[in-house]
């Protein structure tokens, strides 16, 4: 028996089995519901209402008896037993449109990024792929030499091509192409990642297309996909788009994905979603720009080590089983097509290696893409997410570890946490008088939860100002409403249910405030153990590179309050962005990267922290905020003493 399942406000709709899941019937749909435990029911995000028909369970602990009288129900742990009318509500949804909006960060500072001409002056320019034009002698009854060696022979003869080879489908289309203009064509040239390699003929075309050849940069991002379109002749960014990652529908975190891969069908059908997330890219950055899809040569990609092997179905369970080894760390040139990418089957696709099973493609290709492995400043490099990687060296030498900051920067453990979207708190203010807040939301409309960003600085202010002391406990003697308990946990309200999308109060519990001190605690103390490890202090380091979008977003200062970054000059530390998609691009116009690469990931020595003695007793010493030692945050130290005078 089957049964209809409509998903409203999208209108969207599905035929179930009896009996089967809802939030599956939702995934196959469509339809995203937040779902940050992978659908285990521990997190009680995946609320939705029923306004029709019957299912089976979907009560949870997470729910009030008011909210079931509402119609509520978890989507994880409830079956479809009828046909059904869903709503899925709006903290419940996702919003994409904040990835097409542009952010202006706190501060500016950024890493010139190397332009087409500097790596010409530098002598670096040499694409992966390169187009050269033809003209060749025509046969006749002197000359009957094969169209292959005819080919091969007047590259070696006139443009030094000495080591050369051909594949099949090159070989198929050739002898209709080279007499459709009189045997003049363009063929395409994948270099060898090594100068011993041998250079492969991957296209030809009938006449000159030298003018029109371009690359793919992507970005594989736990959350996010980002890609751009790139004029390999002029080095520009012809078009580019984001979606988030659809395999969030299976888990918010690697872990969970590895979890998910390994179930039956898991690993086919996670590869499945992400690559259909990158054709949804790719699509629409070929229409915005108008180019003729046969003139894309390669796709560059760099990801972290678990979404790497997911997209190229490669098993990723040892990743998060000590001793935590990946499959491997280079992979060779692939097939485009050979992955599921819509693309012509000669275009490539190039992999960023990774380091270690946590510090993957994308921290790599940060490194070269800043051009940090090639500049003399000593570096503290932080990409901070769900884990935070860290880099700490120059051109001399590398070191780096990965620390698991767990989900509160994009809004995972938070009871009113969500990704950066509209209706999302970034921005918090609080009268030291009346304890009332002032609210920024992105979008600026009513508030519907509290993004990483907000988080930081409300905490920062709450602490400063004394709501909170430095354990994240709320002062319960302050004459204000908004402080009270509720069911044996302190929260402080944001904002009151008429004032918010959502019909509830919108509060920051201690218990929040916990898991946020537990995820920056882990990343400072990661940064901490990093420097003892290589002999250092901060002291020591000459600036601090940031890097991803939360990177971009945070306030640098407050940050720094709440011992999330050491405290450093804020004019030593730079927002570079999306380091990831930066490195993938640098890769696509220049070949010396990717040559470099090779020898960069095998000269960063790479740190286990969960094997390092010391990380355990960094990590408990950052659990206060900001520190149990003031003295090294000097500067907050002094603001909190000035306010205890005042």
């Amino acid at each position: 028996m089957t049964h209809r399942v409509t998903f409203m406000p999208h209108n969207r709709e599905i035929n179930v089995e009896d009996g089967a899941s809802l939030i599956r019937a939702a995934m196959d749909a469509g339809v995203h519901i937040n779902a940050s435990c992978g659908g285990e029911g521990v997190c009680g995000k995946c609320r939705v209402i029923i306004e029709s028909g019957e299912i089976g369970g979907g009560i949870s602990e997470h729910l009030s008896s008011a909210d079931r009288e509402k119609g509520y129900r978890l989507a994880c742990k409830a079956t479809v037993h009828s046909d059904l009318v869903v709503r899925v509500p709006v903290e419940s949804a996702i919003d994409a449109s904040v990835l097409k909006s542009t952010y202006v960060p706190r501060r500016t500072a950024r890493i010139h990024e190397r332009n087409l001409d500097d790596l010409k002056e530098a002598g670096l320019f040499l694409p992966p792929v390169e187009k050269r034009y033809l003209e060749l002698a025509q046969p006749d009854v002197q000359d009957h030499l094969p169209d292959v060696t005819r080919l091969v022979s007047h590259l070696k003869l006139h443009h030094n091509e000495s080591r050369l080879t051909v594949n099949l489908p090159v070989i198929r289309k050739l002898p209709d192409v080279m007499r459709q203009n009189n045997f003049n064509v363009t063929v395409t040239l994948a270099r060898p990642v090594m100068e011993s390699g041998k250079t492969e003929i991957i296209n030809v075309q009938a006449g000159d297309t030298t003018a029109c050849n371009y690359a793919i940069a992507m970005d594989i991002g736990t959350t996010t996909i980002y890609g751009q379109l790139i004029d390999l002749a002029t080095g520009a960014v012809l078009a580019e788009s984001g979606e988030f990652n659809a395999q969030i529908s299976y888990g918010e975190d690697v872990i969970t994905r590895i979890m998910y891969a390994e179930k039956p069908g898991g690993l086919e059908r996670l590869q499945e979603v992400v690559v259909g997330t990158m054709n949804t890219i790719i699509g629409k950055i070929i229409r915005r720009a108008k180019i003729d899809p046969e003139n894309i040569a390669a796709i560059t990609l760099a990801g972290n080590t678990t979404m790497t092997q997911l997209l190229l179905k490669v098993e990723p369970r040892y990743i998060r089983r000590s001793p935590y080894v990946p499959a491997s760390s280079l992979y060779p040139p692939i097939r485009a097509v050979d992955i599921g990418l819509e693309f012509c089957d000669h275009v490539t696709a190039l992999v960023y290696p990774a380091i270690s099973s946590y510090v993957g493609g994308d921290i790599v290709a940060g490194v070269m893409g800043s051009g940090l492995y090639m500049e003399s400043p000593l570096t503290l490099f932080m990409d901070i997410g769900t884990n935070a990687e860290i880099v700490i060296g120059n051109k001399d030498w590398m070191a780096c570890a990965a620390c698991s900051a767990g989900p509160a920067f994009e809004g995972g453990g938070i009871k009113f946490g969500m990704r950066a979207a509209k209706g999302a708190i970034e921005d918090f203010s609080l009268d030291p008088v009346t304890w009332e807040p002032m609210l920024m939301t992105i979008g600026n409309v009513r508030p519907k939860g509290i993004c990483g960003s907000g988080l930081i600085i409300m905490t920062a202010i709450m602490f400063e100002l004394g709501l909170i002391n430095n354990l994240g406990k709320f002062n319960r003697d302050l004459d204000t409403r908004r402080i009270r308990e509720d069911d044996g946990v302190w929260e402080y309200v944001l904002a009151w249910a008429d004032e918010t999308q959502i019909d509830r109060d919108i509060v920051l519990t201690e218990i929040d405030i916990e898991n946020l001190i537990r995820a920056k605690g882990a990343i400072y103390s990661g940064c901490m153990t990093l420097l003892t490890e290589v002999g250092m202090t901060m002291q020591d380091i000459d600036r601090i590179i940031l890097a991803g979008g939360f990177g971009s977003y945070v306030d640098l200062e407050k940050a720094i309050t709440i011992g999330l970054l050491p405290e450093i000059d804020p004019e030593r530390v730079i927002f570079i962005g999306n380091s990831s998609l930066m490195g993938a691009k640098m890769s696509s116009l220049t070949n010396r990267i990717r040559r470099d690469v090779v020898e960069v990931t095998r000269s960063i020595t790479n740190f286990e922290l969960s094997e390092t003695a010391s990380y355990m007793d960094n990590y408990i010493a950052a659990l206060f905020l900001p520190h149990t030692d003031l003295n090294l945050f000097p500067k907050v130290g002094a603001r909190l003493a000035a306010r205890k005078k005042g």
